[in-house]
């Protein structure tokens, strides 16, 4: 364990900010696999979440919890998807 105070407060926040980006990412996978149940039913519900699903990761990515492109390559594929399914 840290002996210095300052690695001591170090040690602290980067508890608070692991569990801030667990939540985050676990967010992000929840609407990622409501959208491909959505999809794998089929109407009109899966569009609708979609809008949210791009907000949420992109939300991520501006917080910094998932890096940019791994960001559009997830709405996009996501995107691709719900496409994909609704034709």
């Amino acid at each position: 364990m840290a002996n210095h105070k300052s690695a001591l407060k170090r040690a602290r926040q980067n508890v608070v900010r692991r569990m801030r980006n667990k939540a985050v990412r676990t967010r992000v996978k929840n609407v990622t696999k409501e959208i491909r149940q959505a999809a794998a039913e089929g109407g009109d519900t899966a569009a609708e979440k979609l809008n949210r699903a791009k907000s949420t990761i992109d939300k991520a990515a501006r917080k910094g919890v998932i890096h940019k492109r791994t960001a559009s390559r997830k709405i996009s594929r996501l995107t691709r998807m719900v496409k994909s399914a609704a034709s």
